[in-house]
């Protein structure tokens, strides 16, 4: 039994700087410095995590109101051990969309979600017992750069279809984000230049005449979130699948950035966050929330403070809570304009699909081998035309079809690869 489990995941070591040089994630600074840091980490998710259910149609609100229980459930699931703030999933936008264009409601949405998570939930617990390492074998760094890039890449159209409704505004919010970016890349304000961004957009289209702020004086100062009960439709399950192994990816990369940055080894973890982000996603798709997943945007404000301390995270949970039940807010949030919308994800959009290379340039994937190559390039080029497949009243998707090419691709050449070889 270590320290912090004598001590229990509520106890907290108090630490001071000139202590230590790294804040760990069973120690805290004071709580007056621990709130502010547990607000920093609210304004770092906060802009992608709100683009999600905007670009989507689901209620911003309910949205945050699940990011923060989810974030509370994998706080708790991993003892405090694995920092992380569970915001909306970009990979679900496009399962999203095409749901309820489908269907013509989010119920159905909120369905594939909630499924999403089950599935998710008992990878964890696979993982958890069986270890992490099959992961890699089944999908491989080309593999999952391939799904990851084609994911992102897949949703160019959303992204200039909202872009070209205002197109001035939209040029504004994305120079706005890149310039401000690009101009303190090395503090905390490059880390949230996508929501400085977003509130320069906001502004400009303001003074455009193109926010509408009737909706806000109808809601209350105090009340719960719109929620939505999920709708069973299988149909649209198909399009949902290849977001688990989206989240996967991500929640794996999440503990082994975390691990590299406190030199603690959290092998053991990797199943107990795969299966707490599950059961968030569950929770969100029981009440029309967004499917959450951890957040990047997090990591670098840990990066950038030094400071990893699980304290922090409860106080940006609760915090998410307070602003979630206030409709007000939402309704606020939820007057972010078009082009505004489509300014932010023509830069986000791009981004999921760099993460994909990144992730081939992390793991050195070697692209001189014919089969790395070919994997690629056919996943890419399905999910970026949006290859479609109809079967009877089931629409398949470049996504779901680019993600399982992919897989069965890479193993099917590595499979004649050996056989070639033992028949030398």
């Amino acid at each position: 039994m270590t320290s912090a489990d004598k001590r229990g995941i509520f106890n907290w070591e108090k630490v001071s700087f000139n202590e230590v040089s790294v804040v760990a994630p069973n120690q805290r600074l004071s709580w007056g410095k621990t709130v502010g840091l547990g607000l920093q980490h609210i304004v770092a998710m906060f802009g992608a995590t709100f683009l999600v259910p905007l670009v989507t149609g689901f209620p911003p609100a309910t949205t945050l109101f699940f990011s923060a229980i989810a974030t509370a459930l994998f706080l708790t699931v991993t003892k405090n051990r694995v920092p992380s703030y569970l915001g909306s999933s970009f990979a679900f936008i496009a399962p999203i969309t095409a749901a309820t264009a489908t269907t013509g409601n989010i119920g159905a949405a909120s369905f594939g979600i909630l499924c999403t998570g089950m599935l998710l939930a008992l990878v964890g617990v696979a993982v958890h017992f069986a270890g992490a390492k099959w992961i890699d074998i089944v999908m491989p760094p080309v593999v999952t750069g391939s799904i990851v890039a084609l994911i992102g890449l897949n949703l160019a159209p959303a992204a200039w279809n909202n872009f070209k409704q205002f197109p001035a505004t939209a040029a504004v919010t994305l120079v706005a984000i890149v310039l401000i970016g690009a101009l303190f890349r090395n503090n905390i304000l490059g880390k949230l230049s996508i929501l400085l961004g977003v509130i320069i957009g906001y502004v400009f289209a303001v003074t455009q005449g193109e926010v509408d702020f009737s909706a806000i004086d109808a809601k209350a100062w105090i009340g719960f979130p719109d929620f939505t009960a999920p709708t069973p439709n299988f149909g649209v399950l198909i399009m949902f699948l290849p977001v688990v192994l989206v989240l996967i990816a991500e929640n794996v990369g999440h503990v082994k950035s975390v691990a590299v940055m406190t030199g603690k080894n959290l092998d053991n973890q990797a199943g107990k966050a795969l299966f707490a982000d599950g059961l968030g996603t569950v929770l969100a798709g029981f009440g029309g929330g967004s499917g959450t997943t951890t957040y990047a945007e997090n990591i670098g404000v840990m990066a950038v403070t030094k400071v990893y301390s699980t304290a922090a995270y409860w106080i940006a949970a609760g915090g998410a809570l307070i602003l979630s039940l206030c409709p007000k807010f939402g309704a606020l949030i939820a007057t972010i304009p078009v082009g505004v919308l489509g300014g932010a994800s023509t830069l986000l959009y791009g981004m999921i699909g760099m993460l994909g290379v990144r992730i081939w340039v992390e793991n050195k994937v070697d692209f001189s081998a014919s089969e790395n190559v070919t994997v690629a390039a056919i996943s890419l080029i399905i999910g970026i035309a949006d290859f479609t497949f109809i079967a009877g009243d089931v629409t398949i998707g470049g996504i779901t079809i680019g993600s399982f090419v992919c897989i069965a691709l890479y193993h099917l050449l590595r499979l004649v690869g050996r056989w070639l070889v033992n028949n030398e």
